[in-house]
């Protein structure tokens, strides 16, 4: 996913569903090397897991 895309749904107050490893995710924050981000299990507010922004899929409906 591109890192403009992540910010907007950051700072969004939609519910944009992102996927991550085939789970939908929370994006909690953009790191300022603009390639990773800190990201939470939807379900519950779950351990957080730092991953590659590439990895991250749009849900589009």
């Amino acid at each position: 996913m591109e890192l403009t895309r992540i910010k907007q749904i950051v700072n969004s107050p939609s519910e944009t569903e992102v996927i991550y490893n085939g789970v939908s995710v929370w994006i909690d924050q953009v790191h300022e090397n603009g390639r990773m981000a800190t990201v939470h299990l939807r379900n519950a507010n779950e351990e957080r897991s730092e991953v590659d922004i590439e990895e991250l899929e749009e849900v589009i409906h």
